[in-house]
């Protein structure tokens, strides 16, 4: 039997307060960190759509023409309720059951081995080193609909409970706070791709 198609959500609607500057916009390479990850997912053919706020919506539009681009209004309800936006988009445009990979565009450090297991996996499921689990996050159909009949300012981790699998990513965790987690990720792009 045919697994449920796969889109994803990038999550880019929060507030960077800690950094000081946008997440989603640092530049990586000769582009940014929403567009080289939306770049890694939608190389898989996999349909990205990208979670904004008022402040960055216009800029990440313009710079990924490809991808759906969408505003949260209220973005400090927290994460779940920016995929809520996301989840909402794609049901409008595509129509339901499907799986999804939501991808948190400050939790960058995951390679593209992890990220094909995440896309060939039936279940909800996470990447997970050292006991810790991390991102991406793949949801089955089931926890998709879980998310969207829950209240915006729930945690995920009270949502759904994805199966954990151990990877050697060295950089899983890294996650972008401070401008030392920048230049740390310049400086682990190429490995973070190639581990497997």
């Amino acid at each position: 039997m045919e697994m449920p198609r796969i889109e994803c959500v990038i999550l880019a609607a929060g507030s960077s307060n800690r950094l000081g500057r946008d997440k989603a916009l640092i530049r990586i390479g000769a582009g940014t960190l929403v567009g080289w990850l939306s770049e890694r997912v939608s190389n898989r053919g996999v349909g990205v759509t990208v979670v904004a706020n008022k402040t960055n919506i216009a800029e990440i539009s313009a710079k990924l023409p490809e991808s759906n681009v969408v505003e949260n209004t209220e973005p400090q309800k927290g994460r779940t309720g920016s995929l809520k936006v996301g989840i909402s988009s794609i049901d409008f445009s595509k129509g339901h059951d499907y799986r999804l990979l939501v991808v948190p565009v400050d939790r960058p450090g995951f390679s593209d081995s992890t990220l094909e297991r995440l896309i060939g996996s039936e279940e909800s499921c996470c990447p997970m080193r050292d006991g810790r689990g991390g991102h991406p996050l793949l949801l089955s159909p089931v926890d998709v609909e879980r998310v969207r009949e829950s209240p915006e300012d729930s945690p995920l981790r009270e949502i759904v409970d994805p199966v954990r699998f151990e990877v050697i990513d060295e950089d899983l965790h890294l996650n972008i706070d401070t401008p030392s987690d920048i230049e740390e990720l310049g400086n682990r792009l190429g490995a973070i791709i190639e581990e497997n």
